[in-house]
């Protein structure tokens, strides 16, 4: 069985996911530990539908091609179709905020990048996009002022704050709406912080946003 949506209270989500949106260096400190420059403008890439996975399931490694690397976003459900949107219609559209794992090959992902290739391959395969369910965004939600974080064996590893986005959520979302279109059910992760690194069998990863969600799951 494939990957469905859930609301947080294990409500299923009738949408189905189209694509997941993502960009690339949108924290400085990220972009700064892997000696990256910061883009002009976000840089996107897509992953596939069939690279979701529900993240409280266990996280499989691919085998034999290099390190696996964590990635931990905020992740954004999109609830109502927007192209070329504005701020106030990308806030409108929001329907909730959850956690992600945007898993990558990082050697395959560094061999690529030197050869002036796409991500996708290091990006995009089967179960690189592990989601968790989804919270509401209420009205009162402030998607500037969220903190959230990855715990792996009991210590933290990453924490991140919106507010220190390089492009905000809503700029964001309306930036990616001029090239692709995005429809329901449709997915935006919107960048990790600082602290990237390898998983390995057996660790145990905790991630938490804001004191409204908690995820707990394992690598095997």
């Amino acid at each position: 069985m494939g990957y469905q949506h859930q609301w947080h209270d294990g409500q299923a989500i009738d949408w189905p996911l189209g694509k997941v949106v993502c960009v690339g260096r949108n924290y400085a400190d990220h972009a700064a530990e892997l000696n990256n420059p910061i883009p002009d403008q976000p840089l996107l890439f897509i992953k596939p539908a069939t690279a979701a996975v529900a993240l409280t399931s266990p996280l499989h490694l691919p085998t034999g091609r290099g390190s696996v690397h964590y990635e931990t976003e905020l992740a954004v459900l999109i609830g109502k179709p927007l192209h070329h949107a504005g701020e106030s219609e990308a806030r409108e559209a929001i329907a909730g905020i959850g956690l992600a794992l945007d898993l990558t090959l990082r050697d395959l992902q560094s061999e690529l990048k030197a050869k002036g290739h796409p991500w996708e391959r290091a990006k995009a395969f089967d179960g690189a996009c592990p989601l968790s369910a989804f919270i509401p965004l209420k009205p009162e939600d402030d998607v500037d002022k969220l903190f959230f974080s990855l715990s792996i064996d009991g210590q933290i590893r990453q924490q991140g704050h919106t507010g220190n986005m390089i492009t905000p959520v809503l700029a964001l979302i309306a930036h990616i709406s001029e090239t692709f279109s995005l429809l329901p059910g449709d997915v935006v992760l919107t960048g990790t912080p600082a602290g990237v690194g390898e998983l390995q069998s057996g660790q145990r990863l905790e991630l938490e946003l804001e004191d409204r969600l908690h995820v707990e799951t394992g690598v095997e």
